[in-house]
């Protein structure tokens, strides 16, 4: 496994992270892994030498980073990893649990740090924008958990760059500590942040840590298969993929064909291109079976070629935001 700097950073991170929404309780979502089921995953992903662990307190109501946690403490030592959360949506019917308010900062990571067993937080993560509460207040407060060790990095996820922007300058103005990665929607079938965010990520030398790079499985080969429970049950997928299913296979063939070319499974080619992209620190692997590590670390030393990436790419269409909500 090679490790490289998180932007600008001395944070040094595997180039795959590992995601973990699958673990946490079923109850939440049927596709969930319970600890006994997370372990063997987790201790492979160590075992392969990734140390970028990417959570969110929302996964399972908390109960994702009760389980990694608890996993992770078993089996490492705290200063070998890099643990990643994020907050922002509601964790309760509570008014004040949710969104980026002092309140619910200060909150929310004690309550994260708890679930979590450890005393800080790696990176910390603006999971979305909050329209409702102003950007000052809430930057002063991510300052604070930085000034007070409870947190060492902060990030930030799917939003406007205008917006990211607007924040980077605030922190610069103020003193503030800076946000130094971005965690965007991004794979072969999502490419609109190409246009605003990326750039801008490379010019101010933000890490980029992309989600969904298989498109929740259709660019490995699955397309719109129900099959499978997640399949079945995941309406962010819907939400997400579910209009521009035609178009899409355009995109998907184009995909089938440079795997075929390459002797692959169209799962390296598809997470081969988002790692290669310019500017890209570490995609995030969701994986629920031990059998799907082989093409997350084989992508890494997949070579695609000018031609392969113009076949890749030729096929896309714009397409309207989404994973901003």
């Amino acid at each position: 496994m090679k490790y490289v700097n998180l932007g600008r950073s001395g944070l040094k991170v595997s180039r795959l992270a590992l995601g973990c929404m699958t673990f946490g309780s079923p109850k939440w979502a049927p596709w969930v892994l319970d600890e006994a089921g997370a372990t063997s995953i987790i201790e492979r992903a160590l075992d392969l030498g990734i140390n970028f662990f990417d959570l969110a307190d929302m996964y399972s109501l908390g109960e994702s980073e009760v389980v990694t946690g608890k996993v992770l403490k078993r089996l490492r030592a705290r200063h070998q990893l890099v643990i990643a959360t994020k907050l922002y949506n509601p964790m309760s019917d509570d008014p004040n649990d949710r969104g980026l308010s002092r309140k619910h900062i200060f909150e929310a990571v004690d309550g994260s740090l708890k679930r979590l067993g450890t005393d800080y937080i790696d990176l910390y993560q603006l999971h979305r924008f909050d329209y409702e509460t102003p950007l000052e207040e809430t930057l002063d407060a991510l300052n604070d958990l930085v000034r007070a060790g409870k947190v060492r990095y902060l990030g930030a996820s799917s939003m406007f760059a205008w917006q990211f922007m607007k924040a980077l300058g605030m922190q610069r103005q103020h003193g503030w500590a800076q946000f130094v990665s971005m965690q965007p929607h991004y794979n072969l079938i999502y490419r609109e942040e190409e246009r605003e965010m990326l750039p801008l990520c490379r010019s101010e030398g933000i890490g980029v840590i992309p989600w969904s790079p298989l498109a929740r499985g259709r660019l490995a080969g699955r397309g719109s298969d129900q099959s499978t429970v997640r399949a079945q049950t995941d309406r962010t997928q819907v939400n997400l993929y579910g209009s521009t299913e035609e178009q899409d296979a355009r995109v998907i063939e184009a995909v089938r064909q440079v795997a075929e070319r390459h002797g692959r499974p169209m799962a390296q080619i598809a997470y081969a291109w988002v790692a290669s992209r310019p500017g890209i620190t570490a995609p995030i692997v969701g994986i629920s079976k031990m059998n799907q590590y082989d093409d997350a670390v084989a992508a890494l030393d997949v070579e695609l070629s000018d031609e392969d990436v113009a076949a890749l790419e030729a096929p896309y269409q714009p397409k309207r935001v989404a994973g901003h909500s």
